[in-house]
């Protein structure tokens, strides 16, 4: 079979011709909805459908002017919302194509990273250990390839493969030379001629099902639409009020022109209190903020986890490549017998010959340095190979050269020991080394010799070895530049960070010492933690900050610890073994360069960097994403209590449909203010100088709570009563002045508009400090410059008749400047007081 397949691959121009012949490789096709039907979900909304039913009244009353604007404002509307959907889907989208799976192919001759949707039948396919196989295929070469086939079969054990050219005839169903998309590489490396893809793959016949899941809606979304719910149902009792009360204040007109002033009157009242924006802010938000940590190199895959990681209080990380810069060197040796060389060459044998390990690459080098090159290290024949595994924690190569057998293991000291003859003294001075090189923060290896006389007398196992003890090895892996700083952040922020490694603990500790981490000296080692019941272990992990020899399996059960102590827990994985612990952390963070596709696809985020700083930062943004929410919903609270007061009060108040302050057109024209100033604006807004100082938010708090629900209340209250009360003493001189009373008062409300934003952009930083800090965001200012100037436009030009206002004179300009001004300003006070509080 291996003579027939081309192993420089297939050519990018026949991959082309194969996709459109057979596809994506896809469960299910990815559907695109329609620019129409986008149009008619948001036309669907509640909102938009109050406003038609208002255009078509004014259509009926006779005024076709004012119901042709009513349609303008709608479509301008609609298009703000389209625009906005049509953002948050190019950037999902994006994140998607980000956060696909990849996999390695031979094209043109050459490796080549590509998504594995885009694999066809002929391509040959690389595979190692951690990857989830993308499409079924012949196996053309493999080493030590052992999948994890249950997912298909239901068979836990793992099945050794062998290649096409070595595989013996059978009738199973399941082949050993053939490999199953789904199916997972447990060990070793293979090239794959990809026979099947997509729905025609074994899993593709039965796993179109799993594709097709339905998204469960997240907290956020539950409390949101609860409040739109809650909103539109006072909304329902209102309306009908006021419609009642518009009836009883015209008695002079027509029984079919009062019930026609009712239904506009309520429809206004509807539309001022429906926050429809709510289920906006926080789709745009989210993936906003998703595409923003992104470009800071972390990958969100699962959108809800953005609105989680403000709450994150426990950071569990790997120590190797995290807190350490995963750049390995041998910085010292001991020799048990003093012979420097025959220990680094052992250790060399030890070495894969096709090293990817940063460790075993470092060990080479130090070889190299010796003068003991690969070419003489690999010069003999490899009988066999011990495996490593998390469970055994050593491994051993066993070699033929220069006429005889020689075993050369390496691994952990305290498992290598126990299959080493020494002496009680020999032991004593070997333990007492290992703690001084661990306590440098080393690394340390035991290296150890077998060399039987026959091939028979090979042990089976690593286990049923009896070798002769060489020495130590210590392995420096510096911690990150800045990571001490990131520690003090950490606890400053109130996020405990816990060191998880397999490294011996003394190591771990001497490096947690170096960076700040409080509780160094407290450790758990893996075997301790096999003892303990999950009870004990829930009492300990509240003080314990190093966890050390540590299996994959035990990540699991240190989560599940600090999330029954009610903690949010943010776990970092990069092996195969890491994906049940990742997925059942509140937050699983996947190593982007050396993670595995699996803990990849279990993870909540993708880490490209590795990076323990990139960590702080997510969390700083996750901190920052849900501030900005709340800012946003109190924000869209506050700017629509006046216009619902007004559309409450003026009917009530007995003033006469024609002289109301507000009509459904005005409150279209505000809702084109509000739309982009919630949207743009406040999700932009930069995190505040404290963010990283508070403690985690509690998860079980909800989005709107009393504290924010006075303060947006009381903030819209002084907006209506400043705007209300100016409409109402312009009308009291002259009642003809309803076009004069209205402009004044929804000038208030606009330029109001403007001012919360700097007002609230902190709860303790002054508008000037928040100003000076957005005053360089050129989205900002757009959006500022637009309202102003759509102000003037509404007040100086023909549209100021169309909307049934007049221009105001500059003096009333500047008063209705200033009284709004005073009416949002007044919270800078509230902020003194606060500040005089704390000191």
């Amino acid at each position: 079979m291996t003579n027939k397949v081309n192993m420089a691959g297939i050519t990018s121009a026949e991959a082309k011709i194969l996709q459109e012949q057979y596809g994506k490789n896809e469960l299910t096709p990815q559907k695109k909805e329609s620019f129409i039907k986008k149009v008619f979900h948001i036309i669907c909304e509640p909102m938009f459908l109050l406003l038609i039913v208002a255009a078509i009244i004014y259509f009926i009353l006779g005024e076709p002017r004012d119901g042709a604007v009513m349609l303008i404002f709608v479509i301008g509307i609609i298009s703000i919302d389209v625009i906005q959907e049509w953002k948050t889907d190019k950037t999902l989208n994006a994140l998607k194509d980000l956060t696909a799976p990849h996999v390695t192919v031979i094209r043109n001759g050459k490796e080549t990273n590509i998504a594995s949707a885009d694999l066809v039948p002929g391509d040959l396919m690389m595979i190692h250990e951690g990857v989830k196989i993308p499409a079924d295929g012949i196996i053309v070469k493999c080493n030590d390839l052992c999948v994890d086939e249950s997912s298909l079969t239901g068979e836990a054990e793992g099945v050794w493969k062998v290649n096409t050219e070595n595989a013996e005839a059978t009738s199973d169903y399941w082949r050993k030379d053939y490999c199953y998309a789904g199916t997972l590489v447990t060990q070793g490396t293979a090239t794959v001629l990809v026979d099947k893809i997509g729905t025609k793959t074994e899993y593709g016949k039965i796993g179109a099902n799993i594709a097709l899941a339905p998204n469960e809606d997240t907290p956020l979304q539950k409390q949101t639409r609860s409040l739109v719910k809650l909103c539109a149902g006072i909304a329902v009792i209102l309306l009908t009020l006021v419609g009642i009360f518009t009836y009883f204040n015209i008695p002079d007109h027509e029984i079919g022109e009062r019930i026609i002033e009712s239904i506009l009157s309520g429809i206004t009242l509807a539309m001022a209190m429906i926050p429809e924006e709510f289920p906006v802010i926080l789709t745009v938000f989210l993936s906003m903020g998703a595409w923003r940590l992104a470009k800071k190199q972390s990958l969100v895959r699962k959108l809800p986890s953005v609105e989680t990681l403000g709450a994150v209080s426990v950071l569990c990380v790997d120590k190797t490549g995290t807190i350490t810069m995963n750049q390995m060197k041998v910085q010292d040796t001991w020799a048990m017998d003093s012979d420097t060389h025959t220990l680094c060459e052992t250790m060399g044998l030890g070495c894969e010959t096709d090293v990817y390990d940063p460790m075993e690459k470092a060990m080479l080098s130090h070889c190299d340095s010796l003068g003991i090159k690969k070419e003489h290290l690999f010069s003999g024949e490899l009988i066999t190979e011990y495996a490593f595994t998390n469970e055994l924690k050593m491994m051993g190569h066993v070699w033929r050269r220069n006429g005889e057998i020689v075993i050369a293991a390496k691994g952990s000291p305290e498992r290598i020991l126990t299959i080493c003859k020494l002496t009680d003294v020999e032991r004593e001075i070997c333990e007492k080394k290992i703690c001084e090189m661990s306590k440098e923060g080393l690394r340390v290896i035991a290296v150890a010799i077998m060399k039987p006389q026959t091939d028979e007398e090979i042990p089976k196992t690593i286990t049923d070895c009896s070798l002769t003890f060489l020495g130590l090895i210590g392995l420096a892996d510096p911690p990150r530049e800045n990571i001490k700083a990131d520690i003090a952040v950490c606890n400053k922020a109130g996020i405990r960070v816990v060191m998880i490694t397999g490294d011996n603990g003394i190591t771990a500790s001497s490096i947690a010492k170096k960076i700040g981490m409080p509780n160094s000296d407290k450790i758990i080692t893996g075997d301790e933690l096999s003892k303990m019941t999950d009870e004990e272990l829930r009492k300990k992990v509240k003080d314990v900050s190093i966890f050390s020899r540590v299996l994959p399996e035990h990540k699991m059960r240190i989560v599940k610890a600090f999330k029954d102590n009610g903690e949010i827990v943010a776990m970092t994985g990069d092996g195969v073994n890491d994906a049940p612990a990742l997925k059942y952390a509140d937050i699983g963070i996947a190593m982007g360069k050396r993670g595995s596709e699996v803990s990849r696809e279990a993870a909540d985020l993708i880490l490209m960097d590795d990076n323990f700083t990139t960590i702080v930062e997510t969390v700083k943004d996750g901190r920052r994403i849900y501030d900005n929410i709340r800012k946003a919903v109190g924000y869209i609270f506050t700017i629509h209590i006046p216009i619902a007061f007004a559309s409450l009060l003026a009917p009530m108040l007995g003033i006469a449909p024609v002289a109301l302050f507000l009509l459904p057109l005005h409150v279209v024209l505000l809702e084109l203010v509000i739309d982009p100033t919630c949207s743009i604006v406040l999700e932009r807004q930069p995190a505040e100088s404290d963010i990283m100082e508070r403690k985690p938010r509690n998860p079980k708090e909800k989005l709107v709570n009393i504290k924010m629900l006075l303060k947006s209340v009381v903030q819209g209250i002084v907006i209506f009563a400043s705007s209300f009360a100016t409409y109402l003493t312009v009308l009291a001189v002259n009642e003809d002045n309803a076009s004069l009373a209205r402009t004044m008062g929804l000038t208030i409300i606009i330029l109001s508009n403007l001012f919360l934003v700097l007002v609230n952009s902190s709860d303790h930083d002054f508008a000037i400090q928040s100003f000076a800090r957005l005053v360089k965001d050129k989205v900002m200012w757009i959006v500022a410059v637009f309202t102003i100037l759509g102000l003037l436009a509404i007040l100086y030009t023909p549209l100021t008749g169309f909307l049934k206002l007049a221009s105001l004179s500059t003096s009333q300009f500047i008063r209705a400047f200033g009284i709004a001004v005073v009416s949002v300003f007044w919270y800078e006070l509230v902020k003194v007081f606060k500040k005089l509080k704390v000191q």
